[in-house]
């Protein structure tokens, strides 16, 4: 990080900035368009970019909304590392000129703008959402799902997911097979097979319990190294192979199944 005095130093500098230009829609062939832009103090690589859209070029597909790294919207490679625009300081780089791309393995929209639908899609695969048998207790407002605090602290950790998608488009299995679940589906079907108050381990199981699911992860950590919430899905993804196997295991021998393999 630069001090305060070095950041003052650097008011009244230009920044270099290439942006990804496409659009498969209109045969518009990949190429890259440079931009100088003034930078200053807390400027982010975002901020930069809607600079050169509003002063420059208002045909640059965008795609962002909070500003402030909850919505994970304007998730994108800036000098070949997936992150989000937002949160990434001009300063980071120094002098050196920045170049931004869209998200890898994503089918390209236009320019940064990457469509999300088998994203989206893979996540609802493995059904993230609380999975319970009685299904009358979730309409008695009366009711509630009490949780320890070891509990809790058993899956919190990959319930700070934002969707943004870094961690599959730093993923190298997804750049070879498309039909992978992918990082972060398998570490959101993690999140919910380790939260005490689900009782749908056996549906995701059979989800990801195939090879283009848990098992086509090669571990690279990839995923782990990009994630701007520190969720952790290559952890996630060794503990479901647990899960997987544990139960495999204990149904093989007959044994009753407990704790998560219960549920």
């Amino acid at each position: 990080m630069q001090s305060v005095l070095e950041q003052s130093k650097s008011v009244g500098k230009t920044v270099t900035i290439r942006i990804f230009r496409g659009n498969p829609a209109r045969k518009v062939q990949p190429h890259y368009d440079t931009f100088e832009v003034g930078s200053e103090p807390g400027m982010t690589v975002l901020s930069a970019l809607l600079r050169v859209k509003e002063s420059f070029d208002h045909s640059i597909a965008i795609r962002f909304s909070c500003r402030m790294a909850a919505c994970g919207s304007c998730g994108m490679k800036i000098n070949g590392v997936p992150k989000l625009a937002c949160a990434t300081q001009i300063s980071d780089y120094a002098d050196k000129p920045i170049t931004v791309d869209p998200l890898d393995n994503n089918p390209l929209i236009r320019d940064l703008v990457t469509d999300f639908t088998e994203f989206f899609a893979k996540h609802d695969s493995v059904k993230p959402y609380l999975v319970r048998r009685n299904l009358q207790e979730q309409e008695t407002y009366g009711s509630e799902y009490v949780q320890s605090p070891n509990q809790l602290d058993d899956f919190l950790q990959f319930s700070y997911c934002i969707k943004c998608g870094l961690c599959n488009a730093a993923c190298p299995t997804m750049m070879t097979d498309h039909l992978y679940t992918g990082p972060q589906a398998l570490a959101q079907a993690y999140r919910y097979i380790a939260d005490s108050r689900d009782e749908g381990v056996t549906e995701r199981v059979k989800a990801i319990d195939h090879s283009h699911g848990v098992w086509r992860c090669h571990f690279p950590a990839a995923c782990t190294f990009v994630c701007p919430k520190g969720v952790d899905p290559a952890l996630a993804i060794q503990r479901l192979r647990r899960v997987v196997l544990s139960r495999s295991t204990q149904s093989r021998k007959g044994s009753p199944l407990l704790n998560l393999q219960n549920r």
